[in-house]
C-alpha cells in the first residue's frame, strides 16, 4: 500500500489527536484555553529515492487568540522534548503503519515556517528504511 493510502485524515487524527493540543496547554499553562494555537498532523508525502516521509505540524490559530512568530520560532525544539507532544512516539506510530519490516532510519523536525497569517507550520521528516 502506498503511504499516501495509509496517512489518511482519518489516520493522522488518530496519530496526533485533537485533545493532545488542550493537554499540551493544560500542562505548560494550567489551563487549555490560554493556549493560542490548535495542533493538527498533516501529510506531505513521500519521496522514494530518499525514503523520507514528510509530515507537518500544523498550528492553527484560536479564535480571538494571535498566532505570531515570537510564539512559534523555538516550537521545534519544545516539541523534540515535551512528552505530551511526544514526537518520538508519533515517529514511532507513524512508521509502524507502513509494516513490520518498516523501521525508523532518523526523524528531524525543521524550522517554523508561516504559510498564513492565522497558520505556521513545523515540518517533521522521517527516514524510513524496509519499505
Amino acid at each position: 500500500m502506498e503511504p499516501a493510502q495509509i496517512y489518511t485524515t482519518e489516520t493522522l487524527a488518530t496519530l496526533f489527536p485533537a485533545e493532545r493540543t488542550n493537554d499540551f496547554f493544560d500542562a505548560l499553562f494550567g489551563d487549555a484555553d490560554e493556549g493560542a494555537y490548535d495542533i493538527t498532523l498533516g501529510y506531505e508525502g513521500y519521496d522514494a529515492s530518499s525514503k523520507i516521509l514528510g509530515f507537518v505540524l500544523n498550528l492553527h490559530e484560536r479564535p480571538g487568540r494571535c498566532l505570531a512568530c515570537n510564539l512559534t520560532h523555538g516550537l521545534p525544539e519544545v516539541f523534540k522534548r515535551h512528552p505530551i507532544i511526544n514526537v518520538k512516539g508519533l515517529v514511532d506510530e507513524a512508521v509502524k503503519l507502513l509494516g513490520e519490516s518498516a523501521s525508523c532510519a532518523d526523524w528531524q523536525l525543521g524550522r517554523t515556517i508561516q504559510k498564513e497569517k492565522s497558520m505556521h507550520c513545523i515540518p517533521l521528516q522521517i527516514k524510513v528504511e524496509g519499505v
